[in-house]
């Protein structure tokens, strides 16, 4: 909003400054900030309100090192993430973006979803929460609109690298200084990057070559499908990875932090034509858009940090890992989640594997056994002893560590 009415400020009355508006830095550091004031200042008010209202976490004794000195906290604190996503976005992004259109979709929708399992478990006493199956469901539905989305709307294009070299390209390289050039027409393409790989683009179109000529028309039925699994996947794992006090906000935010770098080069000729990756245009404005995402993450930990004043709930973590999930697919990163998102995927597989393990020995062997001391793999430490702050800290540590791992691939490969 504040970028329209800057840009009318300046080209109806020559306003002072205003131009500065036009620079997506700019915007991008004030989104983080107001971001980050917003956490904090309404964080504080909420949190007082749900303390008011007596809207605090029940927790089960599970034998878990300080667990029941949680009771009571207030809960559903995803609700200052979202305003701190939300509000500067709205005040600082081009609305007219189909890629900021998405990011707030994605995040309204899983916000409100989590919302309202959130809602059950506390106000309505049912500690299961929303069903399983309707959750999953409410991802689906989001990853079709998701995928249809950018499969189908002129809007999302790319631009390729141009093969054939004319004098005239040759000139117009030399002169910006691009050791390659793009197709000067902007195609719809189901292309996205391999990383460690030197030619490092793959197609979903090309799982279909086998059904013969014209097998492009049908990429949807790959593309949108992909889509689906890892929006569900990642946002669940966020939601597992929820169990300690700035888990999952911190791991987020620098997820969040990586992502905002690997938007900014593609959206930038001149850094995507140095690091030989795909240039997608008008995707550096989510540069704005994943500032408020770290912002509110990194705000949030100011009241989540050991030991925690508020949970963000299902709220908070279904929504960011959603955000994470359809971030990654837009900027055509999505392959590189494995690694970044790790931690999401181990504690994930940890739950997997426990469940798994358990009915396989119950009905081979007649009694249930467990592969860790207890699943997701957070609490398998913590039942070995290992005190929560400490977990959580290494945690971030091995976070950091994929993050650099996760942009040396844009030159390791």
């Amino acid at each position: 909003m504040l970028y329209y009415l800057f840009k009318y400020l300046d080209e109806a009355y020559n306003f002072p400054g205003a131009q500065v508006f036009d620079y997506l830095s700019f915007r991008a550091a004030m989104t983080i900030i107001t971001s980050l004031l917003i956490g904090m200042v309404f964080g504080k008010n909420w949190i007082n309100f749900l303390r008011k209202k007596q809207v605090g976490e029940t927790v089960r004794d599970l034998g878990l090192q300080g667990q029941m000195e949680k009771q009571g906290t207030p809960t559903m604190g995803g609700l200052i993430i979202l305003a701190s996503i939300i509000i500067p976005v709205l005040l600082f992004a081009r609305l007219d973006n189909i890629y900021i259109q998405l990011m707030l979709f994605t995040t309204i929708w899983l916000g409100f979803v989590g919302f309202v399992d959130d809602y059950i478990k506390v106000f309505r006493k049912d500690k299961a929460g929303l069903k399983g199956k309707i959750k999953i469901l409410a991802q689906v539905i989001l990853g079709l609109v998701v995928g249809a989305v950018l499969y189908f709307s002129p809007q999302v294009v790319v631009r390729e690298k141009q093969k054939v070299v004319t004098s005239e390209v040759v000139q117009k390289m030399k002169t910006e200084g691009l050791s390659y050039a793009f197709q000067s027409d902007e195609r719809h393409s189901t292309k996205t990057t391999i990383p460690f790989v030197k030619n490092n683009e793959f197609d979903y179109a090309v799982l279909l070559k086998w059904m013969g000529n014209g097998y492009e028309k049908y990429a949807f039925l790959i593309f949108i499908p992909f889509v689906i699994f890892i929006l569900t996947g990642v946002s669940n794992g966020a939601n597992l990875t929820d169990g300690m006090d700035g888990l999952a906000a911190g791991t987020s935010a620098i997820i969040g932090a990586t992502l905002g770098i690997l938007a900014w080069v593609s959206g930038n000729i001149i850094f995507s034509n140095y690091l030989n990756i795909m240039y997608i245009p008008n995707v550096g404005e989510l540069t704005v858009f994943i500032a408020g995402f770290v912002g509110a993450t990194v705000g949030f930990l100011w009241y989540n940090t050991y030991p925690a004043q508020v949970f963000m709930g299902d709220t908070g973590s279904l929504a960011i890992g959603g955000i994470i999930a359809v971030f990654a697919i837009i900027i055509r990163k999505e392959l590189l989640l494995p690694l970044l998102a790790g931690i999401f995927l181990v504690e994930s597989l940890s739950v997997i594997m426990q469940v798994s393990y358990f009915k396989y020995t119950r009905k081979k062997f007649g009694e249930g056994r467990r592969i860790f001391l207890m699943s997701p793999l957070h609490h398998h430490y913590q039942k070995k002893g290992y005190p929560e702050a400490k977990i959580v800290m290494r945690v971030f540590i091995i976070g950091m560590m994929l993050a650099v791992l996760t942009i040396i691939t844009l030159k390791l490969r």
